[in-house]
């Protein structure tokens, strides 16, 4: 009984450590998301002060309309960032909500094992004291015996 716990520990304790694996590689795709999703921003935002700085300078109707329609699909690739943040962020919290099942199974098969380890112990001292009983009452069995004689 005991090994068969033991191995679903073992068991328990390798989906816990595959969880968290799942976990900090979803932490680090989040985070790599927010890292790109800032880098293009502050592209847009350099190439927004570029277009301005050459507006200043003078720029014709179609140089105008090539830098605008740029910046159109820049806002665009942005926008399907942000509508990408979502699918990060539930990765996230999915691969927390299995980690945190995993480890209240683990730990559930602790304390099984720590309660049948209580038990058998509790049983082991009951025998002992018995024995000792026995051994007490056959002792003084024996020496009110010898009285006798």
């Amino acid at each position: 009984m005991e090994s068969a716990l033991g191995i679903l520990l073992e068991q328990a304790q390798e989906r816990e450590d595959q969880a968290v694996l799942a976990l900090n590689n979803a932490r680090v795709e989040l985070d790599d998301y927010y890292r790109q999703l800032q880098q293009i921003e502050q592209y847009r935002l350099d190439y927004c002060q570029q277009l301005v700085q050459r507006g200043q300078q003078g720029l014709a109707a179609s140089e105008y309309m090539h830098l605008n329609r740029f910046l159109t699909t820049l806002d665009e690739t942005l926008a399907k960032q942000k509508q990408a943040e979502e699918h990060f962020k539930s990765q996230v919290e999915h691969c927390e909500q299995n980690w945190s099942e995993t480890r209240k199974t683990r730990r559930s098969y602790e304390l099984l094992i720590e309660k049948k380890q209580k038990q058998r112990q509790r049983l082991e001292e009951r025998l002992e004291q018995k024995q000792m009983d026995e051994f007490c009452t056959l002792s003084f069995s024996r020496q009110r015996g010898s009285d006798f004689l």
